[in-house]
């Protein structure tokens, strides 16, 4: 029976665990007193000669170590050759400790069985530090450099390649610097497999000048070299060096392989670079290089990434198997473009799907409006048994943030916390986001006070959080505190905090932090901006303020700075000017819904029908639809949704019976419906049930109906909410005593007592 004991070796402050037979000291012979066990071995200095019967007891040991199966096979051969006396074979133990490193993916064993390897020659320490340095503890290879120093045994140039390699893959940067100083001090510095090695090392821990300063010392490159700095350069997301540094390769007449050419292909992909990796592809074609599985894999990808789905999926019909990388390529591909149906296709002719896949199609549904599809598709893999990594879980919380349903959240939250994700950054950040999103700034606030560790985007969110249910007040104090804590505010910062102003009424407020992000924190403001900031005159009606901007500021107005312009002047019934900032928006995106309606209200609210006429022939022609108005409500984990006029849901008599008793209340409050958004040719009978039929008094009128327990009515609007809605909201939460938060298309309503958050500013 092996008799085992944990040891600790200490290296530049790293400490390794390593299991092994009881001895003295780490890395020393056992001494002479040792009572023999299966792993010590009695000193034996004067070993008889060998004979023809130890010659044929080494080979049969030999061929049992060659066919052993199992870490258990190789530990009854182990005590083979302690009964024969072969232990002082060193070729017995070295071919012992080689096959226990590729049957076992714990090391102990073959480090316990090297250590009593006395005084190794170096070759075999080398062939040990290969094996270890492929192994999934990569780290180990310290124990036996520890014990090559300590011993005196020599290091010589083969030693440092797999040192290397080893480091590369686990981040022991100190140690690595040490290893590179010995090779120098050694005079390997010029060895082309230490410059690799160093290299690589370099490269995979984010040093890319380190790793390009040797490269450009090597005297001869050969392929991998190249191969490994253009990899550091895309590792690193430096995507224009790696492909200036694969034309310097073809300039020096170094031919690509396979490896090279798929990562440049990444790097096409994730810089966005078609022209590039179309180029890459026509060299492939043109050179007769083989397409194996790996490149075809990479061309898909590469395609997919850059969003030419149609070459991309004709490279992925041609394959045959379509493997993972490939089929995963074209389920997040799809995604991005919102063509979700032809993801989920791909994802469901999948015969096998890895955590990558799920997560990929799990996002898709999260950024897309399916929300409710990621978190099904999220239990569906659960009940599979695979579980998610943190790259899952920031997806299913977005999911949840885009739903709005907190109840939910609340699940989610409590499977971040049990399953071990909660002490992660990202993941506060995003529960942060979720909770605001979800309509509980509480809950958020919560997350983001308990937070050991907060960054930029931790602030960022939380006053962002403040800005979309208008609470300025918070979200200027959070601004200032976050540059107080010498947290530097980034553009997304600046967005946030000129919202909330916006949204406030706070003209010369944002002004000045507008200024400030120019003239204090250098940074160029862009389009989104500009957007606040015209959107922050025209609610303020400072609509010349605003014009003059839009035509002062250095960028070409986009969609959204005509969109703010256009919405502003809507609200302060500015027709000449609304007219004009609605047809400079139709001019840079001709099929705009929202410029369309914009063009027919004005134009019925004039009374100018012919125009309207005009406006909804040509919508009709160009198939634009107005996007209708969509209001959901959790009940008891459920998504109950709702249309204008709808009566698709199982409830419907009762719901609108609840409504013509919510509206006789509120008329003895002093309620009249406000048909001045029904801009259709109706009478004004017709106009007020219209108005009486948006989906959130549907929904609400659920809510009145279903929750009796006086808790907090949560809705979602996926449209602006109307003059008529937000009163009718305002008088029932006084009416029913009821707290009632609305989501719109841009912000929070908080309804209380007859008063909403927004001070009828939104």
């Amino acid at each position: 029976m092996l008799v085992e004991m944990t040891q600790s070796v200490f290296f530049n402050g790293i400490s390794l665990h390593l299991f092994h037979a009881s001895t003295p000291k780490p890395f020393q012979r056992p001494s002479t007193t040792m009572s023999r066990t299966a792993l010590a071995l009695p000193p034996n200095p004067n070993p008889n000669p060998a004979t023809p019967t130890t010659l044929r007891r080494h080979h049969a040991v030999l061929s049992a170590l060659s066919s052993a199966t199992s870490i258990t096979h190789l530990k009854q051969v182990h005590a083979q050759i302690l009964r024969t006396k072969l232990e002082r074979s060193t070729s017995l133990l070295l071919k012992l400790v080689i096959s226990s490193c590729t049957l076992s993916s714990s090391l102990d064993y073959a480090l316990s069985v090297f250590n009593f390897i006395p005084k190794p020659e170096t070759h075999i320490c080398n062939r040990f530090l290969r094996e270890l340095s492929r192994s999934e503890e990569p780290e180990k290879t310290l124990l036996v450099y520890e014990r090559m120093r300590t011993q005196g045994l020599a290091v010589d140039r083969f030693s440092f390649p797999p040192l290397l390699k080893a480091l590369s893959r686990v981040n022991f940067l100190v140690e690595g610097l040490e290893i590179h100083g010995l090779a120098a001090k050694m005079g390997f510095e010029s060895d082309p497999f230490v410059q690799t090695g160093l290299i690589r090392m370099y490269a995979s821990r984010g040093r890319i000048a380190e790793a390009r300063l040797m490269f450009d010392k090597m005297f001869h490159r050969d392929v991998i070299a190249w191969s490994i700095m253009i990899d550091g350069y895309c590792q690193s997301g430096l995507f224009n060096d790696a492909l200036l540094l694969f034309e310097e390769m073809k300039n020096c007449n170094v031919e690509p392989d396979e490896m090279i050419l798929s990562t440049v292909l990444s790097a096409c992909g994730r810089a966005g670079n078609l022209s590039y990796g179309k180029m890459i592809h026509d060299f492939i074609m043109e050179n007769n290089i083989v397409v194996d599985p790996y490149l075809q894999s990479a061309l898909v990808t590469m395609y997919a990434s850059c969003g030419t789905m149609d070459l991309a999926l004709d490279l992925f019909e041609k394959m045959s198997p379509k493997n993972l990388v490939a089929s995963t390529a074209m389920v997040t591909g799809y995604s991005k473009l919102g063509q979700i149906e032809d993801s989920r296709s791909i994802f469901d002719q999948m015969v096998k799907k890895d955590l990558v896949c799920w997560s990929a199609m799990i996002s898709g549904y999260a950024e897309s409006d399916s929300p409710q599809e990621a978190l099904n598709l999220f239990n569906e893999m659960q009940s599979l048994g695979i579980k998610p990594d943190q790259v899952t879980m920031l997806s299913v919380i977005t999911a949840c943030a885009h739903l709005g349903a907190l109840d939910q959240a609340k699940w989610i939250h409590i499977f971040v916390d049990k399953n071990g994700f909660g002490g992660a950054l990202p993941i506060n950040n995003a529960l942060i986001d979720m909770y605001a999103k979800c309509g509980s700034l509480e809950r958020a606030r919560r997350i983001f006070d308990k937070m050991p560790r907060k960054n930029v985007i931790s602030w960022t969110c939380m006053i962002s959080a403040f800005a979309t249910h208008g609470d300025a007040s918070n979200a200027l104090s959070f601004f200032h505190q976050m540059k107080d804590e010498n947290i530097e505010p980034n553009g997304i910062t600046f967005v946030g905090v000129l919202y909330a102003c916006s949204h406030a009424g706070l003209v010369e407020e944002g002004r000045g932090i507008f200024n400030s992000m120019i003239n204090e924190h250098n940074i160029t403001p862009k389009h989104e901006h500009y957007g606040c900031m015209v959107d922050l005159f025209g609610r303020a009606n400072l609509l010349r303020e605003a014009l003059e901007l839009v035509e002062a500021m250095p960028l070409a107005p986009n969609v959204v700075i005509w969109g703010s312009l256009m919405a502003a002047c809507r609200v302060h019934g500015e027709i000449e000017l609304g007219e004009f900032a609605a047809k400079r928006l139709l001019e840079l995106d001709p099929d705009h819904d929202g410029a369309h309606v914009f063009l027919s209200n004005i134009y019925a609210k004039a009374n100018r029908w012919e125009d309207v006429g005009q406006v909804r022939k040509l919508m009709k022609h160009k198939g634009i639809s107005k996007e209708r108005g969509c209001s959901r409500i959790e009940l008891n984990n459920e998504i109950h949704k709702f249309l204008v006029a709808d009566r698709s849901h199982k409830h419907a008599e009762k719901i609108y019976e609840k409504l013509n008793e919510v509206v006789s209340k509120l008329k003895l409050v002093g309620y009249a419906p406000n048909t001045s958004s029904i801009l259709v040719n109706l009478e004004e009978e017709e106009k007020k049930e219209v108005v009486l039929w948006h989906s959130e008094k549907l929904a609400l009128c659920y809510g009145l109906m279903k929750d009796r327990t006086g808790s907090c009515i949560r809705i979602i609007k996926n449209l602006r909410v109307c003059e008529d809605c937000h009163t009718f909201i305002k008088l029932a939460s006084k009416v029913y005593e009821r707290e009632i938060i609305v989501r719109d298309r841009s912000r929070f309503h908080h309804y209380k007592d007859g008063v909403c958050s927004c001070k009828d500013y939104w």
